[in-house]
């Protein structure tokens, strides 16, 4: 019959006689438990008297197991084992991981960065990871939770949920006194800021200005730049006229920092937009939480007054 649960030794006693039994050495199970050598000798006498036999045979250098302590370590190791692997388990449960999500650098620096001081504080139980990208991310291989994706409806993948479509205006800093670019000679006053790392038109000046009619326009120079949160960079410092793509720019441009230049013409459209992604269907509640906020940020994108 087995002994009641009130008459069991206690975990500490029985800890320390699987930590020596485990190493076979009381020097080494003291450092395991972070104790004294006498502190681990006590714990397994201790554990002897409580039982009434002897566990270990102590030698001058060795020690070694008595039949009843070989039988009482096979079965206390294997417990303490599996309430170690239980323990670890529920830690590893109860940790906070954090909501990780993929975009651009550009979309990453120019319009998800600004807004996370009012993600932390409407969600401070939520930690949040940025993997910003110019690749594609395989979400689930990569344990990716949610995506901002820009493409074209066509090539978007199932389940993405439109944020909001992509404008093209110029842009420049408030320092550099312009309003318009509404004629070629204003263009060769000015240092055109171009986006050297996309093959996508409507970011690129020339096809604007082929846009406006202006094939043979020359500005006064061009900077070059191969990540667009540099060009942004550039126009920020006054350095010259920017592509900005308005939506991205909104905080931006509702500060002040940057104006949008009027033109004759309304330039070049695109079929592309920004688009949300989750990795599943129904994620977890803090992935959830943190695609819903996403949504309310580009909800509110539209409503910002832009002068």
């Amino acid at each position: 019959m087995s002994v009641s649960i009130a008459r069991l030794a206690s975990l500490d006693l029985i800890r320390g006689f699987v930590a020596v039994g485990r190493r076979m050495s009381i020097t080494k199970a003291a450092d395991d438990l972070c104790i004294t050598q006498s502190a681990v000798s006590r714990q397994v006498r201790t554990l002897e008297d409580a039982l009434g036999v002897k566990l270990l045979r102590r030698g001058h250098r060795a020690i070694a197991f008595t039949p009843e302590g070989e039988r009482l370590f096979r079965t206390a190791d294997i417990a303490l084992q599996n309430l170690q692997d239980a323990v670890t388990a529920v830690r590893a449960e109860s940790a906070r991981h954090p909501v990780t999500i993929t975009c651009t650098i550009g979309i990453a620096s120019l319009w998800l960065l600004p807004r996370l001081r009012d993600f932390q504080e409407k969600h401070p139980g939520i930690d949040v990871r940025i993997a910003a990208s110019e690749r594609v991310e395989d979400l689930r291989g990569e344990g990716i939770d949610l995506a901002i994706r820009y493409s074209s409806k066509r090539t978007v993948p199932e389940g993405a949920e439109r944020l909001f479509d992509e404008i093209v205006v110029p842009v420049a800093h408030p320092q550099l006194g312009l309003d318009a670019i509404d004629s070629p000679s204003v263009l060769a006053q000015q240092v055109l800021l171009e986006f050297d790392g996309s093959h996508l038109p409507w970011l690129k000046w020339q096809e604007w200005l082929i846009s406006q009619g202006w094939e043979s326009a020359k500005p006064k120079s061009t900077l070059r730049f191969n990540q667009y949160d540099q060009v942004i960079s550039a126009a920020l410092a006054g350095q010259g006229v920017a592509l900005g793509r308005l939506k991205l720019l909104g905080p931006i441009l509702a500060e002040g920092r940057l104006r949008v230049l009027r033109a004759p013409k309304t330039g070049l459209s695109t079929s592309y937009a920004y688009w949300l992604l989750k990795a599943r269907q129904n994620p977890r509640p803090d992935v959830a939480i943190t695609a819903n906020w996403i949504r309310e940020q580009a909800n509110e994108e539209s409503k910002l007054a832009i002068s």
